[in-house]
């Protein structure tokens, strides 16, 4: 039970679906140790269990450090259900497979020539995903419903709006939203016009107000302003001036070296063909678009962003695993500095401790008018103890509805062949796609060959 005194919340119950996680739990663990009006227990619950062991472990020894501001208990458990039961809060985290089937989703269409920079969100990869993910989450919102029919659940899961969209249609009633930090990186860029037009300098990403209407990873600013200044003429000027060689900020290193590195070539040239600033890193909006920017390597290397390929991710992973291994023996500690990341202030704004806007994953209750009802969008809400508030965007112009539009129907047809283990459904949604550029028997091969390697998550299908 919450425990209310003194302004502060004690007794907190959060769920963590995906303790486990080497990234995401660890922001958790240390922007809750630094939040001091909230306290309690999470419990961590993952299929790999003893990286959720080792995440207790390593969660429970922050309250031995100094400067901690507010004492957590983690624990791991070993089902589902536990992890629910009596939650205020759930988080959902979680990698949807292992990295054979990533390996297919990102580099199986390579061998037909069609190119894609993450993988995880759209793209014949993206659907796929989709695919083996919606099983996952008709689970969770299943026991959802069942043991914490009341809680507020946060996902960061890709792909987002394919998740969200089936905890409403599993659970109706269920109080989730989806957080993406994608945004924050544009109000960063727009930070770094006001100083390099010589506005304003050293300013925060919050100091930006901007309007926000899409979909998440293409989402789309149709006003931008500091201090009631119209920055969409700065931002015109300030393409103009790095359309060809595109922006690094001053801590960036070379984006030929970052497996996840862009210069904004992508954000420049959309504003330039649409006249709003698309919202998103160059890597996933290239995905949503016909090939113009992942034609072949020439042209994505002309564009200056990187394919973030899945042997550079496991690499990754072996060096998270190793530094687990480091922080449990006490060799090493986790930075205890802000993550960036807004779900701790999101929780603490549910529980009426303050209220603030942020962009969040919703379905469409009338916050984008030209998108259809019940679709998971993204735009600005109102967080506050009485709950989400979404913030009326407006209407996506014709032209970009028309790119959002084809998006939706795939995601839309993704989910129902997802739920109905329909397969051509599916492939009619993964046909579709506008990077799936090539004839029709030759897209009908590849997703066969995309489905059988990702079958072991398809019970049920005939494939």
């Amino acid at each position: 039970m919450i425990d209310c005194k003194d302004g502060n919340v004690k007794k907190l119950n959060i769920a963590y679906i995906g303790g486990g996680s080497r990234g995401w739990a660890w922001r958790l663990m240390k922007d809750l140790a630094l939040e001091e009006r909230i306290s309690g227990t999470v419990k961590l619950y993952d299929i790999d269990s003893q990286a959720a062991g080792d995440n207790e472990a390593i969660g429970n020894g922050l309250s031995l450090r100094t400067g901690i501001k507010s004492a957590w208990r983690y624990e791991a458990v070993e089902t589902l259900k536990e992890a629910l039961a009596g939650a205020d809060f759930v988080i959902i985290s979680i990698l949807p497979g292992t990295f054979k089937e990533m390996h297919s989703d990102m580099h199986e269409p390579e061998r037909y020539g069609i190119y894609q920079s993450v993988g995880d969100t759209t793209g014949p990869g993206g659907l796929v995903r989709a695919l083996r993910t919606i099983p996952m989450f008709v689970e969770i919102g299943e026991s959802i419903s069942r043991y914490a029919p009341d809680a507020w659940v946060i996902n960061y899961t890709n792909p987002m709006a394919l998740c969200i969209r089936t905890l409403y249609t599993v659970f109706p009633s269920i109080k989730a939203f989806g957080c993406c930090h994608e945004v924050f990186g544009t109000q960063c860029l727009l930070a770094a016009v006001m100083e390099d037009m010589g506005i304003a300098a050293r300013i925060g990403r919050e100091d930006i107000k901007v309007n926000v209407l899409g979909l998440n990873h293409f989402t789309w600013f149709d006003s931008a302003t500091y201090q009631s200044v119209d920055l969409f003429p700065y931002y015109r000027e300030f393409v103009d001036k790095y359309y060809d060689t595109g922006y690094k900020n001053r801590s960036g290193g070379d984006w030929r070296n970052n497996p996840l590195g862009s210069v904004h070539r992508v954000q420049f040239d959309l504003f330039r063909r649409y006249g709003l600033i698309a919202a998103a890193n160059d890597r996933h909006l290239a995905e949503f678009v016909p090939a113009w920017y992942l034609k072949d390597i020439e042209t994505i290397r002309s564009w200056k962003f990187n394919l973030t390929s899945v042997a550079w991710r496991i690499e990754d992973m072996e060096k998270r695993k190793e530094t687990s291994g480091k922080l449990l023996a006490g060799k090493e500690e986790i930075e205890m500095d802000h993550s960036g990341e807004e779900g701790v202030r999101q929780i603490c704004a549910l529980l009426g401790l303050e209220e603030f806007v942020t962009n969040v994953n919703l379905p469409n209750w009338g916050q984008i008018r030209n998108l259809p009802d019940e679709v998971v969008v993204e735009s600005n809400a109102v967080f506050n103890g009485n709950g989400i508030k979404p913030v009326f965007a407006g209407a996506l112009p014709e032209s970009i509805n028309a790119l959002v539009s084809r998006v939706v129907y795939n995601y839309e047809t993704i989910l129902k062949a997802a739920l109905s283990k329909d397969k051509q459904l599916a492939f009619s949604a993964f046909v579709n796609d506008p990077l799936v550029n090539i004839g029709f028997r030759e897209a009908a091969d590849l997703f066969d060959k995309m489905l059988k390697n990702t079958g072991e998550y398809l019970p049920g299908w005939r494939i």
